[in-house]
């Protein structure tokens, strides 16, 4: 079999990140992945497709030129944001001589999706449909998995639809127009992103997937394998870094680095990094600015705790939050705020790990994309191997691929990557369900962060001592040293 390339864009409110992947009959090999700060996108929306189409055009052009190929289409993910969910019953009958097939429950969803009365035909679209359960007309609750193989003269299912707004989709279509490549299809993130983090155990016994990302912070709620809930707040790590803006009167890109560098969360678990402080050097005739890692944290603590609190509520709407036994697992950028996971299990009291993407892919020379904030790019390339998408690129990579490299061996330095052995389902075999509190070790990324004498950590002893006075030493009177000198050449001058 041929290779054929996926490409996958995840269009996100703070960040764009462009994946490429090689599919050889099922190996995904990950060839390319980079992110670029987004523009004309809000709270997962296209709202200006102009402005989309700067950092998309600048990330297509920099990976043709690097793989050598021409990207002609990709797939992307529908805004996680204003999407409502309904009810609908369908049904459909057939031949009791044959068994259900997988076709026949497809098209009882197609049905679904086909016969849905919208409110409103002209503003609103369908963004997906997803299978709660299926009878026979005699027996009842089947899951799909079951009803595959049975016989039947009906079938009949239950459906949780997914409505969103037509004007996003729209806008999204007019920015790839712009770009000139075609869009291969377009994912409902939350039906695609479980299959990339989480484990088929999870699903069964009970999950909340909670993907804190830039503008919208999303939970879906899995049990018995099947998405049974799904809601989104319109907060994130964009308005962490707005409340550090204008707390902070600093710029949005300064208080973002600053936040990727030194945020946390729980100010009171920070030991020795809470009496650290940041120096902000303004660069101007404005004085520097000070800011304590401590009062920093407390920032970020409010928002987490106004975002977390929706999300609980979420949970408790969704009437399963006493079946969630697995807890909850956290993705997405948010996932990398430190102390973030401890924060929300003290406030929920589920176990939490963190959402990495599972080991179903290799890749090497690709910074990131192992990392949390690149779930959903991986779900998407995992979503289009399935649906068996076409070739997106046209002409050959002639990139050194080299050694393989899987999550949780060697990276591309040959270093050994700080992660837990995986399991069949692709996540840890011990998974650790909280975070060690941090220390003075923690601070390591500010270097790559800011520019050179933006910033600088201030010692609070050290400019404790220099404040002190210096005590004044007594100086020294030359011409008491000659007059000293002189008595000494006259008592040892001889008679």
């Amino acid at each position: 079999m041929e290779d054929r390339h996926i490409v996958a864009i995840d269009l996100g409110s703070c960040k764009v990140a462009l994946t490429v992947a090689r599919i050889t009959e099922d190996d995904i090999q990950v060839i390319y992945y980079k992110e670029a700060r987004s523009a004309g996108i809000r709270n997962s929306y296209v709202f200006n497709s102009m402005q989309v189409t700067r950092p998309l055009k600048e990330l297509i052009s920099d990976a043709e030129k690097e793989l050598n190929i021409r990207i002609t289409q990709a797939v992307v993910g529908m805004p996680r944001y204003r999407v409502r969910q309904e009810t609908k019953q369908a049904q459909m009958e057939l031949n009791p001589e044959e068994c259900i097939t997988h076709e026949d429950v497809n098209s009882l969803k197609s049905a679904a999706l086909d016969t849905y009365p919208l409110e409103n035909p002209k503003s609103e679209e369908l963004f997906g449909a997803v299978a709660q359960s299926f009878s026979t007309g005699e027996d009842f609750q089947f899951v799909e998995n079951d009803i595959i193989g049975i016989p039947s003269e009906v079938l009949e299912g239950n459906f949780k639809i997914f409505i969103g707004k037509k004007s996003a989709l729209h806008n999204i279509d007019v920015a790839f127009n712009n770009l000139k490549i075609g869009i291969a299809k377009k994912y409902f993130i939350p039906d695609t992103l479980a299959k990339a983090v989480l484990s088929p155990s999870e699903m069964e016994n009970g999950v909340a997937l909670i993907d804190f990302g830039g503008g919208v912070t999303s939970v879906s709620i899995y049990y018995e394998s099947i998405m049974r809930h799904y809601a989104s707040i319109p907060f994130g790590g964009a308005s962490i870094t707005s409340d550090i803006r204008s707390e902070c009167l600093i710029s949005d890109t300064l208080a973002e680095n600053i936040k990727l560098a030194f945020g946390a969360c729980m100010p009171d678990k920070l030991q020795n990094l809470s009496e650290k402080v940041i120096q902000i050097n303004s660069g101007n005739a404005s004085p520097n600015k000070q800011l304590s890692v401590k009062y920093l944290s407390e920032i970020i603590t409010y928002r987490v705790k106004e975002i977390i609190e929706a999300i609980l509520y979420e949970i408790e709407k969704s009437g399963f939050a006493d079946n969630l036994r697995n807890g909850i697992v956290l993705t997405g950028g948010g996932a990398n705020l430190t102390n973030c996971a401890n924060y929300i299990k003290e406030l929920s009291g589920y176990n939490v790990r963190a959402g990495y993407p599972k080991h179903l892919f290799s890749a090497t020379g690709c910074d990131g994309v192992f990392e949390t904030d690149a779930a959903v790019s991986i779900s998407l390339i995992l979503a289009a191997k399935a649906d068996r998408i076409r070739d997106c690129v046209y002409g050959e990579s002639m990139v050194d691929i080299g050694e393989r490299v899987t999550f949780g061996d060697e990276d591309t330095e040959g270093q050994t990557r700080d992660r837990n052995e995986m399991d069949a389902d692709g996540q840890p075999e011990n998974p650790v369900h909280e975070e060690t509190e941090t220390g003075e070790e923690d601070d390591t990324a500010a270097d790559e962060l800011f520019k050179p004498g933006e910033i600088e950590e201030v010692d609070p002893k050290k400019e404790a001592k220099k404040k002190e006075p210096k005590k004044k030493e007594p100086k020294k009177i030359k011409w008491l040293d000659k007059f000293k000198t002189l008595f000494d050449e006259i008592s040892n001058e001889k008679p």
